[in-house]
């Protein structure tokens, strides 16, 4: 059969492309097989990427096999836990765009039949995702698997979510440092990404709902031999997928990408999802907006109540059945489009093998679908005045008394500043604080404001103060807290107009995000307004300012 990589080995012009090969090593009977990119994002920095070199063997294990010839090449990461609350964050969003390009670069220069991808941390997805669908040849994806959770003296599950309320504890004099010290020990006790539903783990997950992953990418733990042998089947089912010529696109298309978000609403992953899931589905050619995703969490219920929504982690999920289990629940509603063709063939095909072979949701960590946890999606949509184009919240993470909350704005124009507020005691009861001109642009980089919300958690007011802002939060992020706020203020979204004092209303279960001021003195306010400068003026972020779309787009790079 024809190859893509024939263009850089067939023929006598190609003698030098061969002479460079051979000095890889590549033999004569290898230059007949297919040339498979092994796209792998290991490093010692991020802990769900330390161990990816032995998921990366195996891998080329599979396709070895299979009867291809693996070549292992780089992308780069970063951990958005280390980066959080300082400058390193606003490099977290716009490194999705460089791991996308050096995807696209790597795979199309080099002429590859096919790719296998082994992504595990927040944007690492999402990034190769991107890639693989510019390139447009047949892949599949493998995760390096999430980390164990670390375990309380009490013996209930922690997670990295337990260090950052603990530092607000701590702040607040609810914990001592010596307390602290503990769970900053015992809390991250492997490798692999964060132990919760968070956004690495949620976009693992996805993957499977996209059909471009094979059952267990999401959920089998990093440190579980099970995790291995998942890689080595990646490695030898993108054989298949070459032979039979099926490319991304074949796969990742609309039916995927409503299966997909049908998923996450069901599960609850993070509010990061819609963001990166809204730029897939860009990239793959059906675009989908905020209203889509209205509609989606309108007819989804919420089947799975995992951290930092409730107390289980996601090893919880995996000793259940994992994503199959709830997509197996979805189906029996008719919510899943059967006709979507996946790396193992049909979903219809798929589904109905497990309704026959597994014993479905066992009604704690998976509900029923006709015992759903909430009718209604785990995230939801909210619009207003505040948010013309759109905000998202994590709804399943909400106390039901601070589903809908008027308050006084208490407005900031940077993350820091509100952190100092908050930590100093500054944020009483009842408020709403504004962070604004964190969005993609104005940021730049949309920064997770996960500080921030476990410093409100960790003063014992997650359920008395509600958050809106322009720019992101952490998987992890519980409470009332609305992001990607759009129109942002950079751009002169009318989050850009809230005066400290302002009523502000949060009504999550009514959709709606209001600033209580009449229309005549927001029209006197826009008038005065003035955009600020930029605030990088060389170098990737400041490039990122200057192309970057806005939340509801997808922080699309155009």
């Amino acid at each position: 059969m024809a190859l893509r990589s024939d263009q850089i080995k067939r023929g006598v012009a190609r003698a030098p492309h061969r002479s460079l090969l051979k000095a890889d090593g590549i033999t004569d009977e290898e230059m007949e097989r297919p040339f498979i990119a092994v796209v792998n994002a290991r490093n010692d920095i991020i802990p769900g990427h330390t161990h990816l070199d032995k998921i990366c063997e195996a891998v080329k294990a599979g396709i070895y096999m299979a009867g291809g010839v693996p070549f292992e090449i780089s992308t780069i990461g970063v951990c958005d836990g280390i980066a959080m609350n300082h400058e390193g964050m606003h490099y977290s969003l716009v490194s999705r765009e460089v791991i996308a390009d050096s995807v696209e670069c790597a795979v199309a220069g080099h002429g590859f039949d096919g790719m296998v991808c082994i992504p595990n941390c927040d944007k690492i997805v999402p990034g190769m995702i991107l890639g693989a669908l510019r390139v447009n040849v047949p892949t599949v994806f493998v995760s390096g698997g999430p980390m164990l959770p670390g375990v309380a003296p009490d013996g209930t599950p922690t997670d990295l979510n337990t260090l950052f309320d603990g530092a607000g504890k701590v702040a607040a004099g609810t914990m001592t440092e010596e307390e602290l010290a503990y769970f900053e020990d015992t809390a991250c006790p492997t490798c692999g990404s964060c132990s919760g539903m968070f956004t690495a783990n949620s976009m693992n997950c996805l993957c499977e709902a996209l059909g471009i992953a094979l059952p267990g990418n999401g959920t089998v733990p990093a440190v579980y031999s099970e995790r291995i042998r998942l890689a080595k089947r990646a490695g030898m089912k993108v054989m298949e997928l070459v032979g039979e010529n099926v490319c991304l696109k074949d796969i990742l298309n609309e039916a995927a990408v409503r299966n997909a978000m049908g998923c996450d609403m069901a599960f609850g992953g993070s509010t990061n999802t819609v963001l990166h899931l809204t730029a897939i589905a860009n990239a793959a050619g059906c675009p989908i907006t905020m209203d889509t995703w209205d509609a989606v969490s309108a007819r989804t219920p919420h089947l799975v109540k995992l951290a930092p929504a409730g107390p289980r982690p996601l090893i919880d999920l995996y000793r259940a059945g994992g994503v199959p289990v709830v997509l197996a629940e979805l189906d029996r509603l008719g919510l899943i489009d059967r006709d979507a063709r996946t790396c193992m063939g049909p979903m219809g095909d798929y589904l109905d093998y497990m309704h026959a072979a597994c014993a479905g949701a066992d009604g704690e960590v998976v509900r029923a679908h006709d015992n759903p946890f909430s009718a209604e999606g785990a995230l939801r949509v909210l619009h207003g005045n505040i948010a013309p184009d759109g905000a998202i919240v994590k709804k399943a993470a909400v106390a039901p008394s601070m589903l809908c909350h008027t308050g006084p704005a208490r407005v900031f124009d940077s993350e820091e500043e509100a952190c100092a507020a908050i930590n100093g005691g500054a944020i009483s009861p009842g408020d709403v604080v504004v962070i604004r001109y964190e969005g993609p642009a104005g940021g730049p980089g949309m920064r997770e404001m996960l500080a921030p919300t476990s410093a409100i958690c960790g003063r014992g007011l997650s359920e008395s103060v509600a958050l809106i802002t322009d720019g992101r939060f952490s998987g992890a992020t519980k409470g009332p807290a609305v992001g990607h706020v759009s129109p942002e203020a950079a751009a002169g979204g009318p989050i850009a107009l809230i005066c400290e004092g302002d009523s502000v209303t949060v009504d999550i279960e009514g959709g709606r995000l209001t600033l209580n001021v009449g229309e005549d003195e927001l029209a006197r306010r826009r008038d005065m307004w003035v955009p600020p400068a930029p605030k990088h003026d060389h170098g990737v972020l400041a490039k990122y300012a200057k192309l970057v779309s806005s939340a509801d787009k997808g922080a699309i790079v155009i």
